[in-house]
């Protein structure tokens, strides 16, 4: 399944996913810093959602309560929601 978020309280603007079942099989921020994000994108390529859940869900950028892959754990718990 293939789905966008937007983001919240980031410098990029939103993040395209694409989860086979419970696989995370690739993601594309759209902004923020290039090469943190595609950093990001290429280490959860294959792992399991709940992994890159737990993972990603703290992560704070400076003095922000969020981050890009904090963002990105979210946009994996809404698609585990909607089932």
């Amino acid at each position: 399944m293939e789905f966008t978020h937007v983001n919240h309280g980031v410098c990029s603007q939103s993040i395209n996913i694409c989860v086979d079942g419970d696989t995370v099989k690739s993601v594309r921020f759209h902004g923020g810093c290039h090469g943190n994000t595609q950093g990001i994108s290429r280490l959860v390529e294959g792992m399991k959602v709940d992994d890159v859940i737990a993972r990603l869900e703290t992560v704070k950028c400076g003095f922000k309560n969020t981050s890009c892959p904090a963002q990105l754990a979210e946009a994996l718990k809404e698609y585990k929601q909607k089932g």
